[in-house]
């Protein structure tokens, strides 16, 4: 469980360590089990049910001018939409 912890870079306590060993160690025993289970012509599937599409067709349209844009944002600076840093450097 640590060599996971330090792969994803996470600092676990040896509470938290225990705690995760154990779920890790269920989750392992259930696909152990289902591996037992006999499949055998069951077709294939992505999902138990069937799925349909509610996504319009992808088309092409006019995209709001820079003014309509920045009359929408909440903050902006010199022609530009101002966000929050993401990234800390």
């Amino acid at each position: 469980m640590r060599y996971v912890a330090r792969l994803t870079h996470l600092s676990l306590t040896d509470e938290e360590v225990e705690s995760l060993r154990s779920q890790l160690s269920t989750a392992l025993d259930f696909f152990q089990t289902l591996q037992q289970v006999d499949t055998t012509g069951v077709e294939p599937t992505g999902s138990p049910t069937d799925v349909s599409s509610v996504m319009r067709e992808d088309v092409a349209t006019p995209s709001l001018t820079r003014a309509e844009t920045l009359a929408n944002a909440p903050h902006t600076e010199d022609d530009y939409v101002r966000v929050l840093p993401v990234l800390d450097t």
